[in-house]
Parts: structure tokens; C-alpha cells; sequence
């Protein structure tokens, strides 16, 4: 989720042919061994082709990458800059069969440049796995304060990106019987407050890979949806550029909204986002893992769900009433105050009853903010 990877790049890697096939590789053989033990394995021991493509230079498209690597397969990664300090790590701790190529995918000619590249350099091994990794996530307020840019920025990174190279891809999958593996996020499954543009999007791609899951299955493509909770990546725990964001967004919303809302409305949502990331997860392995197993598993589940809680916050959002699941993910995420126009003693102020009856609505700024 940007909010947990936070990068606008792209990642395609691919396996080479013998990356199963040698019983002396400890890797693979590991691989074999965990996939008996729950009826699974490796699809075949031909040629396969993984993609952490979004974000290989942060996150888990990185450690995707890396550990791709270190079991014997061929990556071929994407990053947004070729000289970026993720890319220089994986240039240096990664064997000379991983390869980085350049990608922005808001720039339709980087799109076709790897989808080329991508076909040219497979025709030989064939192209087994596609991860669309990209999480792209701007602003952390309200819908009505998010810009429609930022909506629309979102869609064309987490959603069309994948839809894009998906269906370039899909020629060389189909031929395969690959994998599809999309990272996608809890927000696109719930409300979770100011998360509106990213959890939208995520939503959307969700429901593209289920479609697909439908429409491939004839041809023995097998496509998994990885829900992850809480991490923190590389950009998630960025806090200058969240500050940086929030600065921005301050600086651009109109005059009207800063007069209803408040700027304390604002540096309040901002505080409770980085209170909440406190509860993130270092260890991105069981993303990683989970990523490992929708490509190798000779029957990946459709959905995974690594990370703490995400259990009980499913069970919450299918089976508890609405304003239950409201206040959870409030106490859980973001906990709303009152806007400014709304607050005791405002011209006007008439908050609704059940804004008055929510024990998880401050009626003012947070003591920090008021600070």
C-alpha cells in the first residue's frame, strides 16, 4: 500500500531455465521442501519468470528481488532510477543474473520499452510469473481534501500500470501457464480513513485480477492477490516526505476548505498517521514469502494475508455492524476530529448525531497539534 511501499517505478524479473532443475541448488531444494509439506511445489522445472516489477529498488519488489536471486532464478528488476540507493544495493549484493532496466509508468514509451525488452530477452526461457508491485499513494487526508490529481495519479500507477503490463504480458503467461501476482492492500477492501485515492485504486486493480482469475483459468493461469498489512518499507517510514506532502497539500487546497476544516484538521490527520505506522512491522519476509509461494506453489491460494491483525480487522469489517467497523478502523488508523467549521462556539455549528455519539471523534485538535 503506498502507504506501506511507496514508489512510482516498476519491477520485471525472470528465471531462467535451470533455476528448478539443478538438485544441487540448497535454494531450490528448500523451495521443493516447504512446497511438499503443505501438497505444493514448484509449478515445473522448466523456465520460469518472475516480475517484482514496481518498486524493485525499495520495499518488497527489492527483497522480492534479492531473494528471486539468491535461489538461482534470473531477475530481470525495474526501478524508477537506475542510480537510486536501492538499485545500487541490489547492483551489488545480487549475482550478474539480475538485471535492472528503468521504469515510470505514467510514461507510456518506458511501458513499451520494458514490455520489448521483456519479450525479447524470454524467448528462449519463456515467461513464467508476472508481481505488479506498484503502490503509489501522495496524500494521507480526507476525499474532499484530496486533489482529483491525486486520485488519478493513483489509478494510472496502481491500476493502469498493472492493466498494461498484464495484458503485454499475457501472450507469453498464457503460453507459459504462468503466474500473475499482484501486491494489493486492505484499503482496497475497507474504508480506511484519508486513504480515499490510494484505497480506490487498490480496489479497482483487486477486482481486475479476479476478473482475471475467471477469464484465465482455461488457459491454466493461476493469478493471486497478496494483501499485506503494516509494513515499513523504505517510503513508509520516510517521515520528512510525509511532511513534505502534507506541507504541499496546505499550500494548494483552496481557501474555502482551509476555512471549514482548519489547518489543525489537517496537522491532526497528519499526527495520527504517523502514530499509526508505529504499529508497522521491519520484517517484510512474510510479504516476501507470500510472493515466493503464489509463484512457485503448484496451487497458490488466491488471496494472502501477511502481516499482524488482518484476522481480526477482516472479521471486524465482514461481521460487525457498520458503525462498529467505523470506529475500528478509526481507533485503528486515523481518529477524526472535529473540522473546524463544526467545532462548540463556530457560527453555525451543528455536528450530526452520530458525529456527536462517536467516542472516537475528538471535538477539537489533539493536545500535540493544540501545542
Amino acid at each position: 500500500m503506498w502507504i506501506w511501499e511507496a514508489l512510482v517505478s516498476s519491477s520485471v524479473s525472470h528465471i531462467g531455465r535451470a533455476a528448478l532443475g539443478s538438485q544441487t541448488d540448497d535454494n531450490c531444494h528448500r523451495v521443493r521442501a516447504q512446497g511438499s509439506a503443505r501438497g505444493a511445489k514448484p509449478a515445473r522445472d522448466g523456465s520460469l519468470t518472475a516480475l517484482p516489477w514496481p518498486g524493485c529498488d525499495s520495499g518488497f519488489g527489492k527483497e522480492t528481488a534479492k531473494k528471486l536471486d539468491s535461489m538461482g532464478f534470473t531477475v530481470l528488476a525495474t526501478v524508477l532510477e537506475l542510480n537510486s540507493p536501492g538499485a545500487i544495493e541490489l547492483r551489488t549484493c545480487c549475482s550478474p543474473r539480475l538485471r535492472l532496466l528503468q521504469l515510470d509508468l505514467t510514461k507510456p514509451g518506458d511501458i513499451s520499452r520494458v514490455l520489448e525488452f521483456t519479450k525479447a530477452h524470454t524467448t528462449s526461457t519463456g515467461l513464467w510469473g508476472l508481481v505488479n508491485n506498484a503502490g503509489h499513494n501522495e496524500v494521507v487526508a480526507d476525499a474532499e481534501l484530496s486533489p482529483v490529481a491525486t486520485f488519478r495519479s493513483c489509478m494510472e500507477v496502481n491500476f493502469f500500470g498493472a492493466l498494461e503490463l498484464t495484458k503485454g504480458l499475457l501472450p507469453l503467461l498464457r503460453s507459459s501457464r504462468g503466474r500473475i501476482v499482484t501486491v494489493g492492500s486492505p484499503a482496497g477492501d475497507m474504508p480506511y480513513p484519508c486513504l480515499g485515492a490510494y484505497g480506490t485504486s487498490k480496489a479497482a486493480v483487486a477486482l481486475l485480477m479476479d476478473t482475471f482469475s475467471c477469464e484465465l483459468l482455461p488457459w491454466g493461469v493461476k493469478v493471486s492477490i497478496i494483501q499485506p498489512g503494516c509494513f515499513k518499507t523504505e517510503s513508509v517510514r520516510n517521515v520528512g516526505q510525509w511532511e513534505k506532502r502534507k506541507q504541499l497539500l496546505l499550500a494548494n487546497l483552496p481557501q474555502e476548505l482551509l476555512q471549514a476544516y482548519g489547518k489543525d484538521y489537517i496537522e491532526h490527520l497528519h499526527g495520527q498517521f504517523l502514530r499509526s505506522l508505529r504499529l508497522a512491522m521491519s520484517d517484510l519476509s512474510p510479504v516476501v514469502d507470500a510472493i515466493t509461494d503464489a509463484l512457485l506453489a503448484a496451487r497458490p491460494r488466491r488471496r494472502y494475508y501477511p502481516g499482524q491483525g488482518l484476522g481480526l480487522m477482516y472479521f471486524i469489517h465482514y461481521y460487525l455492524p457498520e458503525g462498529l467497523r467505523r470506529r475500528f478502523l478509526q481507533a485503528f488508523f486515523i481518529s477524526h476530529c472535529l473540522p473546524r467549521a463544526l467545532q462548540p462556539g463556530q457560527p453555525g455549528a451543528t455536528p450530526s448525531q452520530d458525529a456527536a455519539q462517536d467516542p472516537n471523534l475528538s471535538l477539537g485538535p489533539s493536545p500535540a497539534v493544540a501545542r
